[in-house]
């Protein structure tokens, strides 16, 4: 019997007409004087309005999302969608409300200096709650070399007369679009208009509901088309910054022209035809290093399923999905865990490939490497799991430098067989060979990094990324929000790779370089990445709650769908 569908869609969303668009720029340019003069108490009830209005748009939002991405109404997939658009929004809403509160200068859990002077602020968990329902688990942002723990730099300078900011919505999550939104009001203080990716347009009206008091009031404005809207935009004359999560070839195609040729010389001649102020979320090839370490049976089969839950979550379309899984090659464990890691992406069930391009990625990947290997199930509008054992750990190589954005994951063998060797190779290989920096993945076993606590923790200290989940998924980095989420600082428009600037940051640091996220090295119940979860619904719909307005009996909920994964 085939599994039940959500109702038909609705209608497809009218494009957005180059007038309407122009109206709308010109509404926000002549209300952005008066955002910056919005009191507290209100961006507070704007926010708190915001979560109401989240849960109330939820099952409608999740619907439309699980129907795009051909996830069957009944299958404990559909948590993907409560969590990844509803949750994490919620979230974030529920947080910046907490900094206001404490009048953009919210308590810091912690602060440490580096013995070479670098500050860490320790940013999670907050109070027992988080400890409660994180247990072992931990996060930092490390700010830049020089910078202390100054926050909320907006609500300490004098204001100026606003600025109107654009934000090009991601097509693949449905959070990173509202949640971009929020930063670039509560945190950056620009009015803005958010462009939704075609993609995932069917989020547009949810995220209008949701924010509707925002959007009557003048201060925000949601529109849909496609190349066209996009380009009358990003060189408005009422747009003065820019914001995208998204491609780095749009990102070179708004700053230097779309024109390939063209866009060199530009580049070459450093004459940019977009200057305004420009931050950019853009993927990487996300490396998965795995420190060799004495795991028995079950820590090779919990890990590997890690593994293949950070390829196959959300389709494998996610710009911090695992992409290349580094080993040792002397590591006694090797074998034993890559036969794991492909018994966990065969097991894994098949997704639809919804994001366009997918197949044509694929083919580029299986063109270039005859020994992939095709574990997933096939079928129509299927690009299965697919594995690609001993790639050369070589500069230039084509599964280094391109970001599948598909279900591809790469494996490359270092040669060394210590946890020290290995940390110090790994770091190089991750830091030089691999595309980008937005985020990376360390799996190392509790008595390796006690036996190793130096060497590790130069390892994290070197790691030029701007998220370092340790014994779990970059995902909880974009998910926790007290993070940060963006490159590691230092691209420039010439090479942006994975982007600049960062949103998040529930805590306003002025200055960060990095998140780290720490976890115990094997957690119960399942993490939610893991494929297998059996109660993902069930669960994304108790956090969407507890997020919502936390509490001891939500809590409970929690932690009673948690189990019952």
């Amino acid at each position: 019997m085939a599994s039940p569908s959500f109702p038909e869609p609705p209608a497809s969303i009218t494009p957005t007409t180059l007038e309407q668009c122009d109206a709308y720029a010109q509404r926000l340019s002549e209300r952005k004087a008066a955002w910056v003069q919005v009191s507290i108490p209100k961006r507070i009830e704007y926010l708190q309005d915001v979560i109401r209005g989240m849960n109330e748009v939820a099952p409608a939002m999740v619907a439309d999302g699980c129907r795009k991405k051909g996830i069957p109404s009944d299958s404990p997939l559909t948590g993907e969608e409560w969590l990844a658009a509803v949750t994490t929004t919620v979230r974030n809403a529920r947080l910046f409300v907490e900094a206001l509160e404490a009048n953009g200068q919210p308590a810091l859990p912690g602060v440490v200096t580096r013995p070479d002077g670098q500050v860490v602020v320790k940013v999670f968990p907050t109070n027992i709650q988080d400890k409660l329902m994180f247990t072992g688990h931990s996060a930092e942002v490390w700010l830049e070399p020089g910078k202390s723990a100054t926050q909320g730099r907006i609500y300490r300078e004098p204001k100026g007369e606003g600025a109107v900011g654009l934000v090009l919505g991601a097509g693949n999550v449905a959070s990173i679009a509202p949640m971009d939104v929020l930063y670039k009001l509560f945190v950056e203080d620009e009015v803005c208009i958010l462009k939704m990716n075609p993609v995932n347009e069917h989020a547009g009206p949810h995220i209008e509901k949701a924010f509707k008091a925002l959007v009557d009031d003048g201060f925000l404005a949601v529109v849909y088309g496609g190349v066209e809207v996009g380009k009358h935009l990003t060189t408005h004359d009422c747009i003065d910054t820019l914001h995208v999560t998204g491609s780095d070839r749009t990102y070179d195609a708004i700053v230097w022209g779309p024109d390939p040729v063209e866009a060199a010389r530009r580049k070459e001649a450093d004459e940019p035809v977009n200057t305004r102020p420009f931050t950019a979320e853009l993927g990487c090839v996300t490396p998965v290093l795995v420190v060799p370490g004495p795991w028995s049976e079950s820590d090779l089969e919990y890990q590997a399923k890690s593994v293949a839950g950070m390829v196959t979550q959300n389709g494998s379309f996610n710009c911090n999905a695992a992409k290349v899984v580094i080993l040792a090659r002397g590591w006694d464990k090797r074998d034993a865990f890559l036969a794991q890691l492909r018994k966990a992406l065969r097991d894994a069930p098949p997704r639809k490939a919804y994001y366009p391009g997918a197949q044509q990625r694929y083919d580029g990947f299986i063109s270039n490497y005859p020994q992939a290997e095709v574990l997933g199930q096939t079928g129509e509008e299927i690009v299965p799991w697919t594995f690609i054992p001993d790639v050369k750990a070589e500069a230039g190589e084509y599964a280094l430098t391109n970001e599948a954005f598909c279900g591809v994951l790469a494996h490359v063998d270092l040669d060394c067989s210590t946890p020290g060797e290995f940390l110090r190779q790994a770091v190089d290989f991750a830091n030089d060979e691999c595309w980008g920096t937005l985020s990376c993945m360390v799996a190392i076993h509790p008595k390796t990094e006690k036996a190793h606590a130096a060497e590790f923790d130069t390892a994290i200290a070197e790691l030029r990324y701007g998220g370092i989940a340790v014994n779990c998924w970059a995902g909880l980095i974009y998910g926790l929000v007290n993070t940060t989420w963006g490159a590691f600082p230092g691209h420039t428009p010439k090479d942006i790779r994975s982007g600049t600037g960062v949103v998040h940051n529930s805590f306003l640091l002025d200055h960060p370089q990095k998140s780290v996220v720490r976890a115990p090295f094997r957690i119960a119940p399942p993490p939610v990445w893991f494929s297998d979860h059996k109660n993902l619904s069930g669960l994304g719909k108790k956090l969407v709650e507890m997020e919502s307005e936390p509490g001891w009996g939500k809590l409970v909920g929690v932690a009673l769908a948690a189990f019952k994964g």
